[in-house]
């Protein structure tokens, strides 16, 4: 048995540390991918379409389809947005799991990334499967109703969330060491 020189023993332990935690990050995207398509299959199955379920005074399930983006932009499209949205979604999430594999330094990216896959695809499924997005979540107030959502749109807003808290955080260590050096 032939063992690695020391000088490369432990670039490609943390490469496969890496490697590792990448497939635990596209597992948790895909947990959250099907976490998104069983709500939305249990309200396919088990409310009809264009149905309203009073929670409480400010809260209804409802089925509806969304052919657009968020708040039905691109709604009356004409059909071309389903492509363009599907394939955003599918590049999007394809770059975020790029950057995921090469590494990514802080936590909070990488559970935001992680997040913007999972509901980034949920999205993409639905379209692709059924030519529209699942919404369900209604809330209202006083007759005003916020366009209806889903557990991916969730995920997606959370995350853009977690990215604005993370770039509000501490600096790139490399910033600082490139400042030391010139001083």
């Amino acid at each position: 048995m032939t063992h690695a020189p020391a000088g490369l023993a432990a670039p490609r332990a943390a490469r496969a540390a890496r490697h590792r935690l990448w497939w635990c990050l596209m597992g948790a995207a895909a947990l959250l991918l099907s976490l998104d398509q069983f709500v939305k299959w249990t309200i396919a199955t088990s409310l009809p379409r264009g149905e309203v379920m009073a929670i409480t005074a400010w809260f209804n399930l409802v089925h509806v389809l969304n052919p657009g983006a968020s708040f039905s932009f691109l709604a009356e499209a004409g059909g071309w947005q389903l492509h363009a949205l599907t394939a955003v979604g599918v590049v999007v999430s394809a770059a975020l799991a790029v950057l995921l594999w090469r590494g990514i330094r802080g936590r909070l990216v990488s559970a935001a990334y992680v997040g913007l896959i999972g509901g980034a695809l949920g999205n993409v499924a639905d379209r692709l499967r059924i030519g529209a997005v699942v919404d369900y979540l209604d809330l209202h107030w006083r007759g005003m109703h916020w366009p209806a959502f889903n557990l991916a749109d969730i995920f997606i807003v959370g995350s853009a969330a977690l990215l604005i808290v993370a770039s509000l955080g501490s600096r790139d260590d490399s910033r600082e060491v490139g400042r030391r050096g010139t001083t």
